[in-house]
């Protein structure tokens, strides 16, 4: 199953960074801004995550939570998180079932090779747990500008 726009977000629940489970369900009443990246520490993923962070606070005064979601396990979390000072936090999808719930765990090729991985991809969840807006495939630059710009004009 993947999501659909205009429709309500699929619920989980997953171990958060901050060592708790952690349900989309539990943000009912806030936008929330769901994003899936490949991997801790990598260069595009860190951009990303630090662009995040850097628009942290803009995005809170919209009443928006930011949660990045990867495949990659709380210890390696923690370290991305205290490396960089993110203030949101990671969400472990170690067995990628959230992933695939939101059609983002797909066949990628790098260098001749396929494996399955992660698509990077946003999703912004409206106050009431509607899916309003998705990027797939995302490049970093400019990203977190345009999901923060479409919070503002949108909801």
């Amino acid at each position: 199953m993947t999501v659909e726009v205009g429709k309500k977000a699929p619920d989980f629940e997953l171990l958060a960074s901050n060592g708790e489970k952690v349900k989309l369900s539990d943000y009912k009443g806030k936008h929330v801004v769901l994003y899936f990246y490949p991997k801790d520490m990598t260069p595009g993923c860190t951009t990303q995550a630090c662009d995040f962070r850097d628009r942290h606070e803009s995005f809170k005064e919209l009443d928006a939570v930011i949660l990045g979601v990867s495949p990659d396990p709380l210890d390696r979390h923690e370290k991305f998180i205290n490396k960089h000072d993110l203030p949101f936090l990671l969400l472990a999808d170690e067995e990628h079932k959230v992933a695939e719930e939101y059609g983002v765990w797909v066949l990628k090729k790098n260098f001749g090779k396929e494996y399955m991985g992660i698509e990077r991809s946003t999703f912004v969840i409206d106050k009431e747990g509607n899916l309003v807006k998705e990027w797939r495939k995302v490049k970093v630059d400019g990203h977190v500008d345009e999901a923060l710009q479409f919070i503002k004009e949108e909801l």
